[in-house]
Order: C-alpha cells, then sequence, then structure tokens
C-alpha cells in the first residue's frame, strides 16, 4: 500500500522584507513502514557502536588524552624563535674574525676543548669550525681559556721553583761542623792528588798494568749460603776482616772472612732488610758495645747495632714509608736515611735528633752515598734522577738527568770528582763535577743496574752488579771491561770490595753470597 504524502514548508522572512511568501512543497515517495525500519536501524548501529568504543575504552585499548593541547600558533612562533636565534648566530660568525694561520687555529680548538682537526677537514673548513663555536659559546670563551692556561703556566712555574725557609739552629751548627770537617779533608785530597801526578808516567802505567793483571786473574774464592730468603745487602768491615750480610727474612747476619764463619745473627727486623751498613770507624777505633751498624727495612724501621749484640742498641723513628738505604758520613757523626715518601734525611746521632728531611725528587728515593771529603751527599732516585747536595749549604749544586729509568746506586770516586750512577736502563753511566755533565756511559748489563761501586782507595776501577746474574769489573778511566764475575744462579743484588783491596764480595737472590779474590 502506499501512501501520497504533501509537505508544505513555508520559510520565514524578516519584517522588512515585503516580498510575499514563497511556498515550497517537498513530496517523499515510499511507505511509511520502511522508514520507520531505517530509523530504528540507524540508532541500533550508533547505540551498538557507542557500547563497542565504551567496552574498549574500559578494556584499556583506547587511550582517552585529558584534553591538553597544544595551539599551532605556539609551535609556529618557536619555530620563528629558532630560525631567528640561527640567523643572529649567523651574523655574529660574519662578525668575528678568526686568524688564517692554521697553527694558532688548532691552538684555539685546543683552548676551547674541541678536536684540532676532524678527518677530511681543510684549513678553510677549519677556520670556519671555529668561527660557528665561537659564535655559540662567545669571543669571551677564547680569553677565559687562555687566561686559565697562562694562571695554570704560572701557579706550574711558581711550583717548580727552588723555595728556602729557615732551619733550626741544630741544622745550622751542623753545616758550619761539616764545613770545618770537610775542608782538610778536600786539602789532603788535593795534595794527595798532586803527588800522584808527580810520579813519572811510566811508573804510573806500570802500576796500572799490574792492576789489570790481577783484576783479569779474580775468581771465585768461598761461596756461602747466607739465608733462606734473598740477601739485599752485604758490606765490609773498615778491617777488612767481617763481612754483613742483610736479608729478606729480616736477619742481619755478621760473618768473619775469608773463611766465611757465622759470627752472629742480627734479630730485630719483621721484614725484607734493605741495607746494613758499618760505622766508618768500627772494628777500628770504636768499642764493640758502641753503634757499630745501622741498618733499615721495608716497615720504615732504622736500627742501630753493636758488636757485642744480636739485639738491636736503638731504634730511629720518623720513617712512615719504605727506607731503601743507610749510609755512614765519613765523620760516623751522621747517618744519611733513603726513603720512599720522596724524600732522605740526616740524622745526628750525638745530638739523637733529625737535623734535615730534604725533599727534591718527585718519586721515591732509593741510594745515598756521601763524598769522600764529607762535603756532599749524592742521591738517586726512581724518578731516573740524581742530585748531587752541598750539605754546608742545603743547595742541589748538580742535576745529574741522563737515565731512561729508575736510579738504584750511586758512588763516589775516591778522586773526589766523578761520580757513577747504576740504572734500570741497563746502563752505568759516569758523571764529571768539574764539568757538570755526563762524561761516559757504559751499556753495562742486560739488565738494570742494581751496584756500582769504585775501588775504595784509589778509584782506579769500576764494579757493576745487574738482576742479569752477573758483576762485571771495569777500567778507570778508559771503561773496558777487565773481569765478568759469573757463577750466581739469582739476580745479583748487591756487591763490595774490602778497604785493603783483596776481596770483592757479591750478594744474590739466590741467597748466598759469594767472595772473589786474585789468584
Amino acid at each position: 500500500m502506499s501512501l501520497f504524502i504533501l509537505v508544505v514548508t513555508v520559510e520565514k522572512m524578516s519584517d522588512e522584507d515585503e516580498a510575499p511568501v514563497v511556498k515550497k512543497a517537498r513530496i517523499f515517495y515510499g511507505s511509511l513502514e520502511e522508514k520507520e525500519k531505517e530509523r530504528l536501524s540507524r540508532e541500533g548501529t550508533s547505540s551498538a557502536a557507542r557500547d563497542a568504543v565504551k567496552a574498549a575504552i574500559e578494556a584499556g585499548n583506547i587511550n582517552i588524552s585529558s584534553g591538553e593541547s597544544m595551539e599551532m600558533e605556539e609551535r609556529v612562533s618557536e619555530r620563528q624563535a629558532e630560525v631567528l636565534a640561527e640567523f643572529e648566530r649567523r651574523k655574529r660568525a660574519r662578525q668575528i674574525t678568526v686568524s688564517t694561520d692554521d697553527v694558532e687555529v688548532k691552538a684555539c680548538l685546543r683552548a676551547l676543548g674541541e678536536p684540532i682537526t676532524l678527518f677530511g677537514e681543510g684549513p678553510a673548513e677549519r677556520r670556519e669550525r671555529l668561527r660557528n663555536i665561537l659564535s655559540v659559546v662567545g669571543p669571551d670563551a677564547l680569553r677565559k681559556s687562555k687566561k686559565e692556561d697562562e694562571k695554570a703556566k704560572r701557579t706550574q712555574d711558581e711550583y717548580q721553583q727552588t723555595w728556602y725557609h729557615e732551619g733550626p739552629s741544630s741544622l745550622k751548627e751542623a753545616r758550619i761542623w761539616l764545613a770545618k770537617y770537610s775542608l782538610p779533608r778536600a786539602v789532603e785530597r788535593l795534595d794527595a792528588a798532586r803527588a800522584q801526578k808527580e810520579i813519572p808516567e811510566s811508573t804510573r802505567t806500570v802500576k796500572q798494568q799490574e792492576l789489570h793483571k790481577a783484576l783479569r786473574n779474580v775468581n771465585n774464592f768461598c761461596s756461602q749460603i747466607g739465608d733462606d730468603r734473598p740477601i739485599s745487602h752485604c758490606q765490609f768491615s773498615p778491617n777488612s776482616k767481617m763481612l754483613v750480610t742483610a736479608s729478606w727474612s729480616g736477619l742481619c747476619k755478621l760473618w768473619k772472612v775469608p773463611d766465611c764463619t757465622l759470627v752472629r745473627t742480627l734479630r730485630g727486623h719483621n721484614t725484607n732488610v734493605g741495607a746494613i751498613s758499618f760505622h766508618p770507624q768500627a772494628t777500628l777505633t770504636l768499642e764493640e758495645s758502641d753503634v757499630n751498624m745501622a741498618s733499615c727495612a721495608v716497615d720504615g724501621s732504622v736500627k742501630l747495632w753493636s758488636l757485642d749484640s744480636d739485639e738491636p742498641v736503638a731504634d730511629i723513628e720518623g720513617h712512615s714509608m719504605r727506607v731503601a738505604r743507610v749510609a755512614w758520613h765519613p765523620s760516623g757523626r751522621f747517618l744519611g736515611t733513603t726513603c720512599y715518601d720522596n724524600s732522605w734525611r740526616l740524622w745526628d746521632l750525638e745530638a739523637q735528633e733529625e737535623i734535615l728531611h730534604q725533599e727534591g725528587h718527585s718519586k721515591g728515593v732509593h741510594d745515598l752515598h756521601f763524598h769522600p771529603d764529607g762535603s756532599l751527599a749524592g742521591t738517586g732516585g726512581l724518578d731516573a734522577f740524581a742530585r748531587v747536595w752541598d750539605l754546608r749549604t742545603g743547595r742541589c749544586i748538580m742535576f745529574l738527568e741522563g737515565h731512561h729509568k729508575e736510579i738504584y746506586s750511586i758512588n763516589f770516586s775516591p778522586n773526589g770528582f766523578h761520580v757513577a750512577t747504576g740504572s734500570g736502563d741497563n746502563t752505568c753511566k759516569v758523571w764529571d763535577l768539574r764539568h757538570r755533565r755526563c762524561m761516559y756511559t757504559i751499556p753495562a748489563h742486560e739488565n738494570l743496574v742494581s751496584s756500582v761501586k769504585f775501588q775504595p782507595n784509589d778509584g782506579h776501577f769500576l764494579l757493576t752488579g745487574s738482576y742479569d746474574n752477573i758483576a762485571k769489573v771495569w777500567t778507570h778511566p778508559g771503561w773496558s771491561p777487565l773481569k765478568t764475575l759469573a757463577g750466581h744462579e739469582g739476580k745479583v743484588m748487591g756487591l763490595d770490595l774490602s778497604p785493603d783491596g783483596q776481596l770483592i764480595a757479591t750478594c744474590s737472590y739466590d741467597r748466598t753470597f759469594k767472595l772473589w779474590m786474585s789468584e
């Protein structure tokens, strides 16, 4: 059944319009039942869609924002600000003057903490990069960086300057005493050198040839197991009748030579003993109950010993780090100690106090030796440098620079102007105090040189010991090898010559010491 429907619509017009009302007719064809079904189906679909959306929201599959939004105008304004900032930066870059010297450009980049060059970058690109960096950080950044560098350089220069401070009155008295002690000995040494020079050259040459012949005939005379740990140091007594050894077991032993019989075991150290040294007058004028020896250990302890007791007479306290060496001043009044706190110290045993705590090395100080006159002290450090100090003024009078590795030994020649140093670079250098330079470098060994020693009386030959298990004898002058003392199965850690010139002693990591004598 179809129904014809006429719908009349009337358009409303304003009161001002005088035109007549126009009536428009809209005619719809079809059944009312079909239209109603379409309407109901549309309403059902929309409600089903709403239910589906609601369920999706509850399930968390659809996230609804909180309503925050960003206006397009804000984005546009930010972009415009960035563009304007870039234009300003380029404008500043055009106004910045950059050097055309490529070296200066690199220096400026380095001062700003930037890489001085990039892969494939040429001088023009480098200048442009510097200009762009300065346009960002500002030209003042380069000036500030230069000022900071200059300030740091000034501070470093001030740090490297030598400075002095007032010492105690006891040090002043000791320096005056040392000057009065050393000057007469220097006069005696020079008189002996003049007298030696007056001897005909032919006579001196014959004596030297005889000495060289005797040294070539030096052989192993005695070998003795000294301890159950490596033996670190050995030294003859001033009367050449005893030898003292120091060991990593903490024990020091006194031996009778040349038969190598044990006299006494000195017990007092609890750790590795680095060195032990006789007083210059021990076994000569000192009583056995007096202080005849001094020793040092890795724990910083320094002990004094007599010849009639196996217990230490006294302890010297003050070191907090390893003490590598002890050395007596020729007068016997002062004792020197080297420490791994980058300093060495001088102790007055008569006053029983420390009178000098000398710094100067950038690393630990390993060895110390006093000049035969008693006026100078030489120190060798782990910083590969050695220094010669004037004990009468406190100044460093000579800086021995040339070794590439640590200096483990230093020794003055009896002639008074030669100094030998042994180093971890396998060489031994001989220095001349008169010319203030290295006069010869001996390529001595295949491993580090642990000990160097001049002939005690005349200095006519030089001994070196090394971690390559051998010791060598060198002529003086000329520095040619005379004899190789081979026989140890471990590193040679120390050596010494008897004051009477008859015996040579070497001690080793293999726990033995050996005596060498000319046949």
